[in-house]
């Protein structure tokens, strides 16, 4: 009966792992399938005029969906099971300096540049449809990374230069922890949220937050379509809901080393904020979408949301090519 309660924390950590691993697995076949809808409508657009203005975004929806899969796949790099599974395979277990170099790389990329990048990927299509005309498809990028460049100019110095770093508490630097409880009874490094970094974040989705109800606000004004507005509102609140229970996920993690149960549950409700906010921001605006153009065909083109119809030569509304 003494055996129960040492088992225990394993069993937690393995059920954890396996939960990341399918959600990663989930999000990237949607992803896939995100991809597969882009392409398709893409291809054929060539042939059918009216799906050309539906068209026009294509790579914004392309970038969205690429930083997802960047995300989710950098979040690999956080759980053991891989380390298990794959890393120490291919690397030959490599030494703890090394693998806390790699939970400050993950960090980096997974909060100073995949996630924001994406969020602001749904800002900039949720933008776009409120305006009369689509700007250009190559603006896209450089607004995304030069939006994204502050934030992963700061979580770079949080992370790796930690100003103060001396002075402060460990909470607030700590990337990283070791654990002796490692594969073949060698020490392994767990991967940490440290306070500095959860900080910049936090700021950063908290000013996200605020532009993003302004500019699904502005959207609900103008459609006059119900079912339009029942997909802004989910995606609404899904995202806003979903960054602030990450935000508070984050903060939480401070409180406990990563190979203690609590941090386990708090880690997961981390990264389930995360996911929700890619999964239905590629349901909404990727997939749903195009569905609807690819189903509608140019029946399409007979309303407008905003009740301006292209076949009485009114402004094109770039509406429709995002929600509808």
């Amino acid at each position: 009966m003494f055996l129960f309660p040492s088992l225990l924390p394993d069993l937690v950590d393995s059920t954890f792992d396996y939960t990341i691993v399918s959600f990663i697995t989930a999000l990237l076949l949607l992803s896939l399938l995100s991809l597969c809808f882009i392409f398709y409508l893409r291809f054929k657009s060539r042939t059918l005029h009216h799906l050309q203005n539906f068209n026009s975004l294509w790579s914004v929806r392309c970038i969205l969906v690429l930083f997802i899969i960047f995300w989710a796949l950098s979040e690999l790099f956080r759980i053991p099971f891989f380390h298990r599974r794959f890393l120490f395979y291919l690397f030959h277990y490599p030494t703890p300096s090394k693998q806390a170099n790699l939970c400050k790389i993950q960090l980096v990329l997974s909060l100073g540049l995949f996630e924001p990048a994406f969020l602001i990927t749904l800002l900039f299509l949720v933008n776009v449809s409120i305006k009369k005309k689509t700007p250009y498809n190559i603006w896209a990028i450089p607004f995304v990374l030069v939006t994204c460049l502050p934030m992963l100019t700061l979580q770079i110095i949080c992370v790796f230069f930690a100003p103060l770093e001396t002075k402060l508490p460990a909470i607030f630097t700590q990337s990283s922890v070791f654990s002796n409880h490692g594969f073949d009874d060698r020490t392994q490094v767990l991967c940490a949220y440290p306070l500095l970094s959860t900080v910049v974040f936090g700021a950063f989705g908290i000013g996200y937050s605020l532009c993003f109800l302004f500019s699904c606000w502005k959207v609900v004004s103008l459609v006059i379509n119900k079912g339009l507005r029942i997909r802004i509102y989910g995606l609404a609140w899904t995202v806003l809901v979903a960054l602030q229970v990450q935000i508070v996920g984050l903060v939480l993690s401070v409180f406990w080393r990563p190979d203690e149960e609590a941090y386990v549950a708090v880690a997961l409700l981390v990264f389930i904020g995360t996911f929700l906010c890619a999964a239905v921001g590629e349901g909404i605006l990727v997939i749903k979408p195009i569905a609807d153009s690819l189903a509608a065909g140019g029946d399409c083109f007979r309303w407008s949301p905003v009740g301006q119809s292209r076949r009485e030569g009114g402004d094109q509304n770039s509406m429709e090519e995002v929600l509808v």
